[in-house]
């Protein structure tokens, strides 16, 4: 069984228990931890996590990321400009661009009231390896939270680390505490 087949699975075994009403913002985050090589495998398979969790009796609201940076950036005046010199962009020297950050958290906010505004959605999030360098997941998930009735389920290819509750995005920066379920492939 390939490590994608093997996180379906766990995703399956967690949709599977009955969700608890009332619980906090945090508790409602599942981020589907899954190597960065395994990207193409897992984006050919994300219909796979559609049909689990409609088979639970749940909906799905798919919000991919992917081109979330260049469709911002295609929307700003000085484009040019921050090309030929990127620090130029609000919050560039502390490692997120912090225009870019409150615009995507609107964005998808946005996105998630007007589709899946219940208590019975899944809204899964592809594609936050391309914000890498640009914003962080964590300010992404801080910032729509809030908005989730259901469960919010992060496609996170990257690392987790159980003793520190500590995800590393890529594997390549330093990791953040983030007390989310996560969910891995089981060897």
């Amino acid at each position: 069984m390939s490590k994608v087949a093997k996180l379906v699975s766990a995703y399956r075994e967690h949709l599977t228990v009955p969700w608890q009403a009332g619980l906090a913002s945090i508790q409602k985050v599942i981020f589907a931890v899954y190597d960065k090589s395994d990207e193409l495998r897992l984006r050919a398979h994300v219909g796979e996590f559609e049909q689990v969790t409609q088979l639970a009796g749940h909906n799905w609201l798919l919000i991919d990321l992917t081109h979330a940076f260049p469709t911002w950036m295609v929307a700003q005046e000085y484009r040019d400009a921050y090309f030929e010199c990127p620090e130029d962009l609000d919050g560039y020297a502390v490692g997120e661009i912090t225009e870019f950050i409150k615009t995507l958290v609107v964005t998808v906010k946005t996105q998630i009231r007007s589709a899946a505004d219940d208590d019975n959605t899944v809204v899964a999030l592809l594609g936050v390896g391309s914000l890498f360098g640009l914003a962080r997941v964590s300010s992404l998930v801080e910032g729509i939270k809030d908005v989730i009735g259901g469960r919010l389920l992060v496609f996170f290819p990257g690392e987790y680390h159980a003793e520190h509750h500590a995800y590393r995005l890529l594997d390549a920066r330093d990791g953040w505490n983030y007390l989310a379920v996560p969910l891995i492939a089981k060897e």
